[in-house]
């Protein structure tokens, strides 16, 4: 085994151009990234494989722990007001963009105030209270809030809000500038080369703030679009690293019984994902609560988490994960739809859709997300579960560009599978699939089901800004009560991402982003 792993590595090494035997200390990491990002702009979009890469170019103000208390980044010290409303941070010192330029100040009023509150997915939501941003001087920022927004705090992580230099954005159309495809960032690796269907390499940073680090020489991140010889690669050792689904469940089950391969469900707890099938509210027939209902009787929750996903997962209970029980956040008694087809059927009855001759009541299109083998198989379980019913689906799989087009440019979708992440907090996390203000279209992974509820939006505006945690408590119970009726998104399950690691590698979750993390800790133990 070692021998194959050994020659195979050399010889990828050799094909990239890299060093073939990696020191004590360093090496190269080679990991999966499924499927290949259509972009590097982590400030436009949200997407998983746009993360797993520039998160290692990129960095935030914050780092985290695994109890998910900030760390310093670069920002190396913050103050927090009594009344919680202005947050000053100081930043490091002697820290340079990739091209040499150095880090200040005015980075981050640009960041945050002209990218990452426009026209980031996320952004709006997180700095919704913030009123505007001083810089006294190079190294101290100063947010000024109109009300307490603790949330924010969880929301500074290079992955999550990512600096970008103000020097090669400003005065450019942001959605066009070639930074996406040519990142420049502070993280402790540089971007090198992107071959199109192939790899993405990424090297030290030899003048990386942080001293000693990164230890790893490169980070490769390769693209193989089957599922199949994605797992042999992982097997021969040709890559050291799969996540976020890379390797299906299915062969994830075989993969963890081999030597020298670990597996792990660590590095996910701060963004807690969440499996879901988003709806047009907005459009015949799904316009209509209780066809939707149907739809979630229909469904099988457990049945999708064993067979698709291989027991990786727990049933999903309403909008907010159970994750956030520890906090109160989450709220246990809802009612399930778990009525199976009897109740779908009456339902749908109910609701003036008739079986015709063929049994049929309406066709609508799925667009399934192009994320991986699990996927496709949960749209072909949809078609049935929901063909036993009387609903006709047609299955459409299209690639990851024209999928976001579709679903968040065009609105031109009827049934969505998709998952979100809720993150460090519902305010963070779930605000923006079920808000009004986050009907943006054109902006990626908010509120494509066009939902609108003035009682929801008040409840999610009352709850970001309450610092009693009983009241916030109440607050997001009622709004779990309101749009487990209303429905416009189906909950599906709880998801449990796995990690697929070459023992050799140390480190390589060091924060609870896992493989959103930086990897400047991470290093090869030969």
């Amino acid at each position: 085994m070692r021998f194959t792993f050994r020659l195979c590595s050399i010889l990828l090494a050799l094909a990239l151009g890299l060093p073939a035997l990696a020191q004590q200390s360093g090496g190269t990491l080679i990991a999966l990234v499924q499927p290949e990002p259509p972009t590097l702009a982590s400030y436009l979009s949200t997407s998983g494989p746009i993360g797993q890469v520039s998160a290692k170019i990129y960095e935030g103000l914050l780092e985290y722990d695994f109890n998910l208390d900030p760390k310093p980044g670069l920002a190396k010290s913050w103050e927090v007001s009594e009344d919680g409303k202005t947050v000053t941070f100081h930043l490091q010192e002697g820290v340079t963009w990739h091209d040499g330029e150095p880090f200040t100040s005015a980075d981050v009023k640009f960041s945050v105030e002209e990218v990452l509150s426009q026209v980031h997915p996320r952004g709006p939501n997180t700095f919704r209270e913030l009123e505007s941003i001083d810089t006294p001087d190079e190294h101290t920022v100063v947010f000024n809030l109109a009300n307490p927004a603790p949330y924010m705090m969880r929301a500074l992580s290079g992955y999550e809000s990512p600096m970008v230099p103000r020097h090669l954005l400003e005065g450019t159309d942001i959605r066009d500038n070639d930074l996406a495809n040519d990142p420049v960032g502070t993280g402790p690796f540089e971007f090198v080369e992107w071959a199109k269907g192939q790899y993405i390499r990424l090297d030290k940073n030899e003048d990386y703030w942080r001293d000693g680090l990164p230890y790893l020489d490169r980070v490769v991140l390769r693209f193989i679009p089957d599922a199949a010889t994605r797992t042999a690669a992982m097997e021969r050792g040709e890559v050291h690293m799969a996540a976020f689904g890379a390797l299906p469940n299915v062969d994830v089950v075989r993969v963890r019984e081999q030597d020298g391969i670990g597996v792990t469900t660590d590095g996910y707890s701060m963004i807690n994902p969440m499996a879901l099938l988003e709806l047009d509210t907005t459009q015949p027939p799904l316009d209509n609560k209780l066809v939707r209902q149907a739809i979630a009787h229909a469904i099988d929750k457990q049945f999708i988490i064993d067979n698709i996903w291989f027991g990786y997962g727990k049933p999903a209970t309403g909008a907010v994960s159970s994750n956030f029980a520890s906090t109160g956040l989450y709220n246990p008694e809802l009612p399930q739809y778990d009525g199976g087809s009897e109740v779908a059927n009456q339902l749908l009855d109910e609701a003036g859709f008739p079986r015709d001759e063929n049994g049929v009541r309406f066709s609508i299109m799925h667009d399934i997300i192009p994320y991986g083998e699990e996927w496709q198989r949960l749209g072909e379980y949809l078609k049935q579960a929901l063909g036993d019913v009387g609903i006709e689906l047609e299955l459409r799989y299209e690639d990851v560009p024209t999928w976001l087009k579709r679903v968040y440019g065009d609105y031109d979708f009827a049934l969505n599978s998709n998952f979100f992440y809720q993150l460090a907090d519902p305010s963070i996390g779930v605000d923006r699939q079920y808000h009004s203000s986050q009907i943006r279209q054109g902006t990626v992974f908010v509120n494509s089901s066009r939902y609108s509820n003035p009682e929801v939006d008040e409840l999610l505006n009352r709850a970001a800004m309450e610092s009693d945690p009983q009241v916030r408590a109440e607050l997001y119970h009622r709004f779990q009560e309101i749009v487990a009726e209303d429905l416009p998104v189906i909950p599906l399950f709880e998801m449990e991402f796995v990690v697929v690691y070459d023992e050799r590698f140390k480190d390589l979750i060091a924060s609870p982003l896992g493989a959103y993390g930086n990897f400047a800790e991470a290093w090869l133990d030969e």
